[in-house]
């Protein structure tokens, strides 16, 4: 378990917790509820957000096998009780029709036709039936003595699974196709910008070396300084010479990295629009209003339809495959937030006066990323009455902490009438300051709230913040 945990922290990992299910269950349930839970060891393991490659068990262990340098191929990969066998062992392939025997945790011998179609309804083997479905010879692997251990890469025999009882295990790996093409790609890094960014001095050699231990394939090529590196299909994380110049880091070992005083001196402060956020918030709840934090990502009615406008018109950034209806888009107001927030707390005491102040996000071709945030800041007040004149005044508080006097002179602030689907007809304003608009206010539409299924008037203030840093 050292070694294990020593291993993973060198490939960047942290061994949480050593743990079974027993030991699980025992301390969510109590003792009476894991009588009969197995006492298996279990690693948990945290896996960095960006290496998606980690998060499957092959996965994981086709990595520290490589940083290990240890080789791997495609292959599948069966063990069984040795005791059970007799050796040699045959590799061969076969019509399906002359291959019988009884697959894993079955009670009676099936024909490999007869396998093939039971298990297009498992959730799990069903993945891999493509691979061998049309061909007109299955692989299967004999013993001495003709018990199959396994037709690879679907299923096992069940002569030779294992137990409890398991002493001796045997491993046997197979591969059917030699032919196997993925997507590879290749970055080109120079060395000397590894050693800058990791504070090291090491030859390029060295460094190509360090990286094909993370699964980089690299060489050094060109002027000697030019390193080429090999990309698979299975390093999505990999997208920028800076995501390689992180793995030599990680193959160098960031405790062998020497400790050195930064040649500047400088005193870190915070960053202004976030002091800014952090002095607003604590006024905006002694005004009496409740801070609610919310997604980033919200649905496309949210933001469009319920509020009545086109989608198109948002300049909302679309998530390319968003896992659920509700995370379609990042939002580009904080209103819909707070209304599905009074929504899901409709039985606390009235008035609900809530607010936030955080990033909205809208499309932005002048930027390297095709869009940008605003810090925005957003409050609604719900109750048997509009309470217009409540965010009114909040408005002017806000405004007064601020230093932006009421007026159009010395760089003011002022209200326009205005407009919008998703307010009251005659019930909105825009709101300028320093000479230009930074939001709106007033009463929303009894349409909007009804699509909120809401009951009650609802009045509600958003703003950028940002012009006043």
């Amino acid at each position: 378990d050292e070694e294990f945990n020593e291993l993973c922290f060198e490939f960047g990992l942290e061994l949480d917790e050593i743990t079974s299910e027993k030991e699980i269950i025992s301390k969510e349930q109590g003792n009476e509820k894991a009588q009969g839970a197995s006492n298996v060891i279990l690693y948990k393991i945290d896996v960095p957000a960006n290496r998606y490659d980690l998060l499957c068990l092959e996965g994981l262990v086709r990595g520290l096998q490589v940083f290990k340098e240890r080789k791997r191929a495609l292959v599948a990969i069966g063990t069984h009780d040795l005791d059970t066998l007799s050796g040699p062992f045959t590799y061969t392939a076969k019509r399906p029709s002359d291959i019988k025997f009884r697959p894993l945790n079955k009670t009676k011998e099936y024909t490999a036709c007869e396998l093939m179609n039971m298990y297009k309804t498992d959730n799990h083997l069903k993945l891999y039936l493509h691979i061998i479905e049309n061909k007109p010879l299955y692989p299967v692997i004999y013993d001495s003595n003709g018990v199959v251990l396994s037709m690879p890469p679907i299923i096992n025999g069940n002569r030779s699974k294992i137990t409890v009882n398991t002493r001796n295990v045997f491993i046997e790996c197979t591969g059917t196709d030699f032919t196997k093409e993925l997507a590879y790609r290749k970055e080109m890094v120079r060395a000397d910008l590894i050693n800058k960014k990791v504070g090291i001095r090491e030859t390029p050699e060295n460094l190509a070396k360090l990286l094909t231990r993370m699964y980089l394939k690299s060489e050094v090529i060109g002027d000697g300084n030019q390193i080429e590196v090999e990309i698979p299909p299975t390093r999505a994380d990999v997208i920028h010479a800076c995501d390689v110049v992180e793995d030599a880091a990680i193959a160098y070992g960031y405790n062998n990295i020497q400790m050195t005083l930064p040649k500047t001196y400088t005193i870190a402060n915070q960053f202004p629009l976030n002091k800014l956020t952090e002095l607003l918030r604590y006024d905006m709840a002694a005004a009496g209003f409740t801070e609610a934090l919310t997604f980033a990502l919200c649905s496309q009615e949210d933001i469009a339809d319920k509020l009545g406008v086109d989608i198109s018109a948002t300049k909302a950034v679309h998530i390319s495959n968003p896992k659920t209806a509700e995370f379609q888009v990042a939002r580009t107001t904080l209103l819909p937030g707070l209304l599905k927030t009074i929504a899901a707390n409709r039985k606390m005491p009235l008035p609900l006066k809530l607010f936030e102040i955080s990033d909205i996000v809208v499309k932005d071709s002048s930027r390297d990323v095709g869009a940008r945030n605003y810090r925005h800041l957003c409050a609604v007040y719900y109750s048997k009455n509009p309470g217009f004149e409540i965010i009114h005044g909040l408005l002017d508080r806000i405004m007064q902490l601020l230093g932006v006097p009421p007026g159009e002179k010395k760089k003011g602030y002022v209200l326009k009438a205005s407009d919008g689907p998703a307010f009251f007809p005659g019930r909105c304003a825009e709101v300028f300051a320093r000479g230009q608009s930074i939001g709106k206010l007033g009463v929303l539409h009894p349409d909007v709230i009804t699509k909120f299924e809401l009951t009650m008037p609802c009045s509600s203030l958003e703003i950028n913040i940002e012009p006043f840093l």
